[in-house]
């Protein structure tokens, strides 16, 4: 289903819902306005919502704007439940000159997410936000990653599903990324395309 950007974010309390697409499609935008919608709408406690940032900060790659914390886009997003990780992560393909390179960046961004992945296992929200699921996808667990959002009572979370950032040392990422990705278009209740 396509994103339109009247959709009423009421409809995705109490759901698991998934935003997909390419590079510069707002996919961060749109999280970071449902999260406004919960603090300033319906006044949800923000201790309650927990915030897993596992974008890279946002840069400027051969005029392509990519990554972008939600942060940059809602700055009271701070007073919510955000675990974070030292260090940034790195965008694999944009960062590396070589299959070498890519595997080393994945497995770092793998460290990363997963530590607080398990953070949030341990202690979990009524409502869960992952901003770039397919980072921790590259090398993580489909099912362990579907177990934390079932944790929570409402999920957001979104996830790079496109072309515009291919290497030619990165096809079987490029492949690997968009199965999965498939797999949570599948399993949770709805997910919407951005265009």
């Amino acid at each position: 289903m396509i994103f339109l950007e009247d959709l009423n974010f009421s409809d995705f309390i109490g759901h698991y819902t998934l935003l997909y697409g390419e590079t510069n499609t707002k996919k961060t935008y749109f999280t970071s306005k449902f999260i406004q919608f919960l603090l300033e709408t319906k006044n949800i406690n923000p201790k309650e919502i927990t915030i897993l940032d596992f974008s890279p900060p946002l840069t400027r790659i051969k005029n392509l704007e990519i990554g972008g914390k939600i942060r940059d886009f809602y700055e009271d997003s701070i007073k919510c439940r955000n675990l974070l990780f030292e260090g940034d992560i790195v965008p694999p393909r944009l960062k590396s000159k070589n299959k070498s390179e890519l595997y080393r960046n994945i497995c770092d961004n793998f460290r990363k997410t997963s530590k607080i992945l398990q953070i949030y296992d341990a202690n979990p929200t009524k409502v869960l936000i992952i901003n770039e699921i397919s980072i921790y996808l590259h090398k993580g667990s489909k099912f362990l990653l579907l177990n934390s959002i079932k944790k929570s009572t409402t999920f957001l979370g979104n996830a790079y599903y496109g072309s515009s950032i291919t290497r030619d040392y990165s096809t079987l990422l490029n492949l690997n990324e968009k199965r999965l990705v498939e797999y949570f278009i599948k399993k949770l209740d709805n997910s919407y395309y951005t265009e």
